[in-house]
């Protein structure tokens, strides 16, 4: 499933190959898709695209006419901006194709102005993603855990209390309240690095953890556990060492796969998963053992599940 980091390459996707591209005409959804009509129209708009955790935001924004400055508004063409925003489910992505290409599993289309035309397409074959048109972002969902760093760090720090965090901390990681933008690879990957067993109760993994990140300068830093550096980089600074701090790597290690050769692993023109799985240290890697945690998701780790593991058997 598409988390965080894909999400936002696949912002980045858009504004690249849409930039300085004009758009035409009405939003077309396929026949067999149950998400809503697009109701817009406009003869020259263009897109652009943003991410927060596991949703994108696509902007369609009228042009304005060449010889009065105002917007297009005649024959009920759209004379404001719509946002659409996408949660891409299992398998969602988008690509950008002329027409004679566009994917089978195409759900939503965006035609470019010129001849021959050219599509932008929302694609998901399993069809379990979304899109809501004039959308926002659900307000159920915590802050970004890549690019609003202080306010997610803030928002899980504060709710400790909450049940969420009597559960298993694997679970509380897939809790997009608090963890907006984590995924079933990222928390193997996360407690991996800091040795954490997946089936501790979260409180106690969080609790002692400090509100700001003194570490933190808004760009990836090294995995302390292994970064023999860190220590005496940190005594140097005057500052407390925390090895175990969840909330970081959440942080960074998803600007990880974003940094990863530009994003090759997740490139949809050219679908090259190698930069992406050299990457991975836990998740569907031999050797390590995996369960399915009490909602039905596999979870893989390795050594000692933890004490609130479930009854189960382990496997490699």
């Amino acid at each position: 499933m598409p988390e965080g980091p894909e999400l936002h390459l696949a912002s980045l996707y858009v504004n690249k190959m849409c930039d300085g591209v004009v758009f035409s005409g009405p939003v077309i959804k396929s026949e067999v898709s149950k998400n809503p009509e697009v109701a817009f129209t406009c003869d020259s708009f263009r897109i652009t695209a943003t991410s927060r955790g596991k949703e994108v935001k696509l902007t369609l924004t009228p042009m304005k006419s060449d010889d009065d400055g105002k917007r297009r508004s005649k024959g009920g063409q759209a004379d404001q901006h719509m946002d659409i925003v996408f949660r891409f489910g299992m398998s969602g992505y988008f690509r950008f194709t002329s027409e004679d290409e566009v994917p089978k599993h195409a759900h939503l289309r965006f035609y470019t102005k010129e001849k021959p035309r050219r599509v932008l397409s929302f694609v998901d074959t399993r069809r379990f993603g979304s899109w809501q048109p004039n959308g926002t972002w659900q307000p159920d969902r915590g802050p970004c855990i890549m690019f609003e760093y202080k306010s997610f760090r803030e928002n899980v720090l504060s709710h400790l209390s909450d049940r969420a965090f009597d559960r298993p901390i694997c679970e509380v990681l897939l809790n997009q309240k608090y963890f907006n933008g984590i995924g079933n690879y990222l928390r193997a990957e996360i407690l991996y690095r800091l040795n954490i067993p997946p089936f501790v109760c979260a409180r106690d993994a969080l609790e002692g953890l400090e509100l700001e990140d003194e570490f933190e300068d808004g760009k990836p830093v090294k995995d302390e556990i292994t970064d023999t550096k860190t220590p005496e980089r940190a005594k140097k600074k005057g500052m407390k060492r925390e090895a175990g701090d969840v909330l970081r790597l959440c942080h960074t290690v998803p600007l990880e796969v974003v940094s990863l050769v530009g994003g090759k692993g997740y490139d949809p023109e050219k679908m090259d998963y190698s930069a992406f799985e050299a990457w991975l240290r836990c998740y569907y890697v031999d050797g390590m053992k995996s369960v399915r945690d009490h909602n039905g998701r596999t979870m893989w780790f390795k050594g000692d599940p933890g004490p609130m593991a479930p009854k189960g058997k382990y496997y490699t």
